[in-house]
């Protein structure tokens, strides 16, 4: 889905989108919320209502990954990044390991 379907999407369903919003936390600023936004509502229909609280962890691995640069298991990356294909970030940081700064520290 590309933006334009995502607001498509939201103006179709706007009780879902709504409820969606519900998941914001009071932390996330637009920067951050949008994009998890769009995650979750890119694979909502693929999460019955009993499942949200998985779509809601994903989304937040996603978001955490992206964001603020934690790490998790190669398998679980995958399955995120391949559920947030099409999900624009503006922005988005640039994390390096150690290993890259103190190189690039030894290059100076």
């Amino acid at each position: 889905m590309s933006a334009l379907d995502i607001n498509d999407f939201i103006q179709q369903n706007r009780a879902l989108a709504e409820q969606v919003e519900t998941y914001r936390g009071y932390w996330e600023s637009d920067k951050h919320w949008r994009p998890r936004r769009d995650f979750i509502l890119r694979n909502i229909n693929d999460y019955p209502s009993q499942a949200m609280d998985q779509l809601l962890s994903l989304s937040m691995v996603w978001a955490n990954n992206v964001f603020l640069g934690c790490r998790y298991s190669a398998q679980l990356l995958d399955k995120v990044k391949e559920m947030a294909e099409g999900v624009e970030v503006e922005d988005a940081p640039v994390f390096k390991t150690r290993d890259e700064i103190m190189k690039q520290q030894k290059a100076r």
